[in-house]
C-alpha cells in the first residue's frame, strides 16, 4: 500500500506522472453511541480505501480528512463537528491542490452528514476540468450480511469488530430508537440525534459479527473497486497485448 505520507515529493511526482489515482479517505470525529470509538466513520473510509489499492494498481492514499459536518451530534461530548460550509471549502482547495500532481482524485466518503458538501466541491472541481470522483459506502442487507441501520447500530458495529475488535466496548453497546429514518427526520433536523436517540444509537448493534463485518466490508470493496474501474480503468497488465 502507498501512503502519501510516507512519499518523498520526487516520488510522489514520479506517481502521479505515471497515472496514479490519489484516494482521500473522508470521514468525521464524531459519537458513534457508548461503545464504538469517535473515529468509525473515519476508520471505514481508510479501510476501503486501503482495499481498493490492494485491488488494483497505481493507487495512492491521502491522509485522512477527519472532521466532518456532524452538527447533528451536537450535545454528545468529543464530538468534532467542522460544518457544511467547511466541508466543502476543504474538499474544494484539497482537490484543486491534489490535481496538481495527480490527474485523478477519489474522495472515499463515509460519513452521511459530508454529503451534500462533498458533492458540492466535487461538482465545483468537475466545472473546473478538474477528474474527481467522490463514492460513498451504500451498504445492502443481504442472506449473509447484517441488517442495514442508519447510526451505531449492527451495521457499524459488526465494521467496527472487523477492522478493531479492541476498540469495541462490547459490553456497552445498547439499542436505540430502531424506528424507521424517514419517520425520525423531522423531530432529527429540528433537535438533532440526541432529540431522538439519548444514547446516539440509530438502531440495534445486538448480533454484530467481525465476521459479518468483514463481508460487509469486501462487498462494499467490491463496489467501491467497480465504481472507480468505470471511471478511471486500470491500466493493462505489464506485457499484455493492445
Amino acid at each position: 500500500m502507498t501512503l502519501l505520507a510516507d512519499l518523498t515529493w520526487p516520488e510522489a511526482a514520479r506517481l502521479g506522472a505515471a497515472g496514479a489515482l490519489l484516494a482521500v479517505p473522508v470521514g468525521s470525529t464524531e459519537q458513534h453511541g457508548p461503545h464504538l470509538p469517535l473515529s468509525t466513520d473515519t476508520d471505514i473510509a481508510v479501510a476501503l480505501a486501503g482495499r481498493l489499492a490492494a485491488r488494483r494498481p497505481g493507487v495512492v492514499i491521502a491522509p485522512p480528512v477527519s472532521y466532518g459536518s456532524s452538527g447533528e451530534h451536537a450535545g454528545f461530548a468529543g464530538t468534532l463537528s467542522i460544518g457544511q460550509a467547511a466541508v466543502e471549502l476543504v474538499l474544494t482547495e484539497l482537490g484543486r491542490s491534489a490535481t496538481e500532481t495527480f490527474g485523478h482524485l477519489l474522495f472515499v466518503c463515509a460519513h452521511g452528514g459530508n454529503a451534500a458538501p462533498a458533492q458540492q466541491a466535487v461538482a465545483r472541481l468537475r466545472a473546473e476540468s478538474r477528474a474527481v470522483l467522490l463514492w460513498m459506502p451504500a451498504p445492502q442487507p443481504g442472506p449473509d450480511l447484517p441488517p442495514v441501520d442508519a447510526h451505531a447500530g449492527r451495521t457499524e458495529t459488526a465494521l467496527q469488530l472487523a477492522l478493531t475488535p479492541y476498540r469495541v466496548r462490547t459490553g456497552l453497546a445498547e439499542t436505540g430508537n430502531t424506528d424507521p429514518l424517514p419517520g425520525l427526520m423531522p423531530a432529527l433536523r429540528a433537535g438533532g440525534i440526541r432529540a431522538v436517540s439519548p444514547n446516539g444509537v440509530l438502531g440495534d448493534p445486538a448480533g454484530a459479527s467481525a465476521a459479518e463485518g468483514a463481508r460487509l466490508l469486501d462487498r462494499l470493496a467490491g463496489d467501491l473497486a467497480a465504481a472507480v474501474g468505470a471511471w478511471y480503468p486500470p491500466p493493462p497488465p505489464a506485457g499484455s497485448r493492445p
